[in-house]
């Protein structure tokens, strides 16, 4: 009897493991959940690096005598066009950087007279149709926007003399970004001796440009 009772002992364990075994059979096996796909971050927008670009504006002068264009003694405005060169650095949101551009002008008057009344303009008065500058520029970079000021040396044939003023320029794209900008511009040139003549002129610029910006990553 004792013997038995000990094999139904025996073989309800061995079913009851069995079942159990069967149970965890069923169960869904736990795995890793799969990784993530790699995303790359986005590279960050710089102004740092070198460009080159065109421009083209309005420019005009109040002084009775310019010693930049070629216009009559009434045009006292007109076109202004040329091209820039240039290098931008940037620290956090400050932009450092240097420019230097060339420009057609077609304003002012020729400066030129007749002291001996020949018929025939003397040219002691020299004027130009061009004038150029190198600048330093700084400003503040607002994503792909900047704000800056600008100042350097200005020049034209035998005229010399600084410039100031400012823009604003946005980057469209990695590579291609658009200014307006305002200067003032302070030549200085030969004086004549004979007549007692200040040769100086100080006119005003404002230009739209196109720049195209390499490696700006």
């Amino acid at each position: 009897m004792k013997t038995l009772a000990l094999r139904l002992l025996a073989a309800t364990a061995i079913a009851t493991a069995a079942v159990s075994a069967a149970s965890a059979a069923d169960l869904p096996m736990r795995a890793a959940p799969p990784a993530a796909p790699f995303v790359a971050a986005a590279p960050i927008f710089t102004w740092t690096g070198f460009y080159a670009g065109v421009n083209a504006g309005y420019g005009w002068s109040d002084d009775d005598n310019d010693s930049i264009a070629i216009a009559d003694d009434e045009d006292d405005g007109g076109f202004v066009g040329g091209a820039q060169v240039g290098y931008n650095y940037q620290i956090g949101s400050f932009v450092v950087g240097l420019e230097g551009d060339i420009q057609y002008a077609d304003f002012g008057r020729e400066g030129a007279f007749d002291l001996d009344n020949d018929g025939e303009e003397d040219g002691v008065f020299e004027s130009s149709d061009w004038f150029g500058t190198v600048r330093a520029r700084a400003g503040v970079a607002l994503g792909q926007a900047l704000i800056y000021g600008t100042g350097g040396f200005a020049f034209a044939d035998d005229s010399n003399g600084w410039t100031a003023g400012g823009g604003l320029e946005y980057a469209f794209t990695n590579n291609l970004s658009a200014k307006i900008e305002g200067l003032y511009v302070s030549l200085d040139g030969d004086d004549n001796d004979i007549v007692g003549f200040d040769n100086e002129t100080d006119f005003g610029v404002v230009r739209a440009g196109l720049n195209f910006r390499f490696g700006s990553y």
